[in-house]
Parts: structure tokens; C-alpha cells; sequence
């Protein structure tokens, strides 16, 4: 169900709104491979009429399963927008739209999660690669006393 809040009940007094949703209802396109957002997006808001906005207060909160870039190991990674502001426009060309005095808040939750996903998660800040590598890299053919491709080509004798 879409984070609304009704234009009539703002002109009083504030409205608080709190939640969740699901990945489903958020419409998240899978955004890479590393990110999963499996979890549904907590929110505890406060919206208030300011002239031709709203204004958003309050706090988003997320767990997604990444997987890291380093040495693709599954761990789980948390948003915490607190505080959250958003300034949602009702009239211009960026105007939120109003269907029957309601305003669909869901666009803008949304996008700025988006925003906050990690771009290169990794499992610790100092995360070395994959171990494997490490043997592979080390482990070069002449340090194992075999031969080359390179040996013969170091034989050649070019002036």
C-alpha cells in the first residue's frame, strides 16, 4: 500500500505517518547483481503543508543482502536515513501528483533509498580479496620450477 497523506488533514495540523513497505510495493528493479532488497523499508514520518510543499520529517530505515565485491561474501547491510528530509513540491514542473486530495509520497521514499544503496559493498572496510587469488598470484610458473612461455621469448637476442 502506497505512503499517502491527504491534503484536507494538513490543514491543521501535521500528519504522522509509520510503516513499512515491501520491496514489491516500492518497485525496485534489481539495481546490481551485489545489492538485494529483500527487506521491507521501515518509515516514521511527519508531514506538514509549507506554502506549495510538503515538507517530510522523520526517519527510513532498510537492511538489504549484499554480496561483497572483494571477496563475495554474503552479509547483510543497513540504511539508516535519520534524520530524513524531503521537500515534495505540489505545484511547477516537478509538482507531486494529487488525485482526489491525496499525495503518493512512495516516488520519493523510493528514490532516495535508491540513493543510499551501497555502490562497491564490501563486508569490512578493509576486506582483502579472495584468498584463492592470493595462492594463484603467488604461485607464478617459474616460482614452482616450471617452465614459461615467457623463457623462450627471454632467450631471443634482438640486436
Amino acid at each position: 500500500m502506497p505512503v499517502t497523506v491527504n491534503l484536507r488533514h494538513l490543514v491543521d495540523k501535521n500528519v504522522h505517518l509509520d510503516g513499512e513497505l515491501s520491496p514489491e510495493e516500492l518497485d525496485f528493479v534489481k539495481p546490481d547483481e551485489m545489492v538485494a532488497p529483500n527487506y521491507p523499508l521501515e518509515y516514521d514520518l511527519e508531514v506538514e503543508q509549507s506554502g506549495q510543499n510538503l515538507l517530510v520529517q522523520g526517519e527510513l530505515h532498510m537492511d538489504l543482502d549484499c554480496q561483497c565485491v572483494r571477496c563475495l561474501k554474503p552479509f547483510k547491510y543497513r540504511i539508516d536515513l535519520d534524520p530524513y528530509n524531503a521537500l515534495v513540491p505540489l505545484e511547477g514542473e516537478d509538482s507531486a501528483p494529487v488525485a482526489n486530495d491525496l499525495v503518493d509520497l512512495t516516488p520519493y521514499l523510493r528514490e532516495d533509498i535508491l540513493l543510499a544503496f551501497p555502490q562497491h559493498p564490501l563486508c569490512e572496510a578493509d576486506c582483502d580479496r579472495v584468498p584463492e587469488l592470493k595462492n594463484i598470484q603467488s604461485s607464478s610458473p617459474s616460482a614452482l620450477g616450471q617452465k614459461s612461455a615467457w623463457d623462450e621469448l627471454n632467450k631471443l637476442k634482438l640486436k
